[in-house]
C-alpha cells in the first residue's frame, strides 16, 4: 500500500513537472514575442507612427484596455503564441483607390467599438446616448501620427528592425547574467560511459583502443581552445577540425584540475564532418568517449566579450542550420515547429538554470535572425519591399506585395506545422 501510495505520488510529481514545464516554456515564448513586437511599438511612437492596437496574444481578448492619453488599445488575448503591433494602415493593399477611400470614410475605427460602462450599456450608441458619445471620443482620442505606409521608407526600414534589435538585446543580457551568474558553458572530457549517459552530455561513442590512445586528452578536460581559438559550441569544434586528417596534431587549451595548460590532440580518424549534427565523428577524430556541459567563470571584460561572441555563435549556428537545410546536408526531420520548441524549451527549462537561461537566449536569438530572413511575411522581406520603394521613389504595387506576404504565411505555417509531424512519426 505504501508503495503503491509513493509510486502514484512520484508520478503526479512527474506530471506536475511537465505542465510546469510546459507552462514556463509558453512563457518564454510569449515574451520573447511580446519583446519583439514592443521593440516595433517603441519605434513607431518615436518616429511618429499611428498605432491602433499593441496585443499580446491572438484570438479573443481576456482583457483589453484603452489607453486615455493616446487613444492606443492593449490587450491580452487567449492564444498565447504570438502577438502584433497594428499600424495604422500597414495592411493596406491599394491606398489611392477612390474605392478604398469610400471604404475608409464609411469604415468603423477602432475607437467607434463598443465600449461597455458600468451598466452594461454602449457608451459609443449615438441612439441611445449621443451625449455619452461625446464624452466617451473625448475619454478615448483617436491615436495620433502618419499611417504606416505614408511615412519614408527609411522610418519604416527602423521600425521593422526594431523588432529583431529588442530580441537581440534581450538574448545578450541574458547571456551576459547568465555566464556572471552561472558560468559560460563550456565542454568537458567524458570518462568511459555507463549504460546510461551522464546528464547534458553530447552523443557517446565506443572507441577503440587505438583512437583512445591517441587523444592526449584525459576524461575530466574542461576544453577552453582548439588552435588558440575560443570555442562555445560543438559547431566550433566542428569548424576548427573539419577536413583535417588522421595524425595530425592540433592543439588544444584545457584546464586540467586548477591549471590551464596546453595539450597536444592528434586526430584519430579523419574529420569529415557531414553536417552539424555529425557528433559521432567528431568525437571520434578527437578520440573521447564524450562530452558534457560545465561551466567557466571568467573577469568582467572577459564575460562581457564571450557573451558577445557567443550570442554571435547562436547566429551563425540558426543561419548554418537553415543553410545545410536547403543544400540538403541537414534532413527535415532535424528541424521542429512549434510543439517541438516548446517540448525542447520545456525540457532545458525545468532541467537547470544555466539551461533555463541558454534556452532563453537561443529563443531570442533565433527569433532575431529568422525574422530579418528575406522570406515573405517576414520584417526581413518587408525591409527589402521598402529599400526597393526608397530606390525607385515608388512603391511596388500593394496588391502584389500583399500577395507574395500572404503566400509565405500559408507556407511558414505549413512548414511548422510539417516538421513538427515529421517529429511525431
Amino acid at each position: 500500500m505504501v508503495l503503491n501510495f509513493t509510486a502514484n505520488l512520484l508520478a503526479f510529481t512527474d506530471v506536475l513537472k511537465s505542465i510546469g514545464g510546459i507552462v514556463l516554456a509558453v512563457v518564454i515564448l510569449l515574451v520573447m514575442v511580446t519583446v519583439h513586437e514592443f521593440g516595433h511599438y517603441v519605434a513607431g511612437r518615436i518616429l511618429g507612427f499611428k498605432i491602433n492596437e499593441f496585443s499580446v496574444g491572438f484570438g479573443p481578448a481576456i482583457f483589453k484596455k484603452r489607453s486615455k492619453k493616446t487613444g492606443e488599445l492593449f490587450a491580452l488575448r487567449i492564444i498565447p503564441l504570438g502577438g502584433y503591433c497594428a499600424f495604422d494602415g500597414e495592411d493596406e493593399i491599394d491606398e489611392s483607390s477612390e474605392e478604398t477611400k469610400q471604404a475608409k470614410e464609411t469604415q468603423e475605427t477602432p475607437f467607434e467599438e463598443m465600449q461597455e460602462n458600468d451598466g452594461g450599456a454602449s457608451a459609443m450608441n449615438v441612439e441611445t446616448n449621443e451625449n455619452a458619445t461625446v464624452e466617451e471620443k473625448e475619454e478615448y482620442p483617436e491615436p495620433v501620427g502618419e499611417r504606416f505606409n505614408d511615412q519614408a521608407p527609411w522610418k519604416r526600414i527602423i521600425v521593422l528592425v526594431a523588432g529583431a534589435t529588442m530580441n537581440y538585446l534581450l538574448a545578450l543580457l541574458l547571456i551576459i547574467t547568465m555566464f556572471a551568474f552561472v558560468g559560460r558553458p563550456v565542454y568537458q572530457v567524458l570518462e568511459k560511459p555507463a549504460q546510461t549517459p551522464s546528464e547534458g552530455a553530447t552523443a557517446t561513442v565506443v572507441l577503440t583502443e587505438q583512437e583512445e590512445q591517441q587523444s592526449g586528452l584525459l576524461p575530466g578536460d574542461v576544453i577552453l581552445k582548439i588552435d588558440g581559438k575560443n570555442v562555445y559550441m560543438i559547431t566550433d569544434y566542428m569548424d576548427i577540425l573539419d577536413g583535417k586528417k588522421a595524425g595530425e596534431t592540433v592543439d588544444v587549451t584545457v584546464l586540467r584540475g586548477e591549471e590551464e595548460i596546453v595539450v597536444q590532440m592528434q586526430l584519430a580518424v579523419d574529420a569529415n564532418i557531414v553536417n552539424m549534427s555529425d557528433v559521432n565523428t567528431l568525437l571520434h577524430a578527437m578520440g573521447v568517449y564524450g562530452l558534457t556541459t560545465v561551466t567557466e567563470k571568467s573577469g568582467f571584460f572577459p564575460t562581457i566579450g564571450h557573451s558577445f561572441a557567443y550570442s554571435w555563435k547562436i547566429a551563425g549556428t540558426v543561419l548554418r542550420s537553415l543553410g545545410e537545410l536547403l543544400t540538403g546536408k541537414l534532413g527535415l526531420e532535424a528541424m521542429g515547429g512549434p510543439i517541438t520548441t516548446i517540448q525542447v524549451t520545456s525540457q532545458a527549462a525545468t532541467s537547470s538554470l544555466l539551461s533555463c537561461l541558454n534556452i532563453a537566449s537561443f529563443i531570442g536569438v533565433n527569433l532575431a535572425v529568422f525574422n530579418l530572413l528575406p522570406v515573405p511575411a517576414l520584417d526581413g522581406c518587408k525591409v527589402i519591399f521598402c529599400l526597393i520603394e526608397w530606390i525607385r521613389k515608388k512603391p511596388v504595387n500593394r496588391k502584389v506585395e500583399a500577395m507574395i506576404h500572404f503566400i509565405g504565411i500559408i507556407f511558414l505555417f505549413g512548414f511548422a506545422i510539417l516538421v513538427d509531424l515529421l517529429q511525431l512519426f
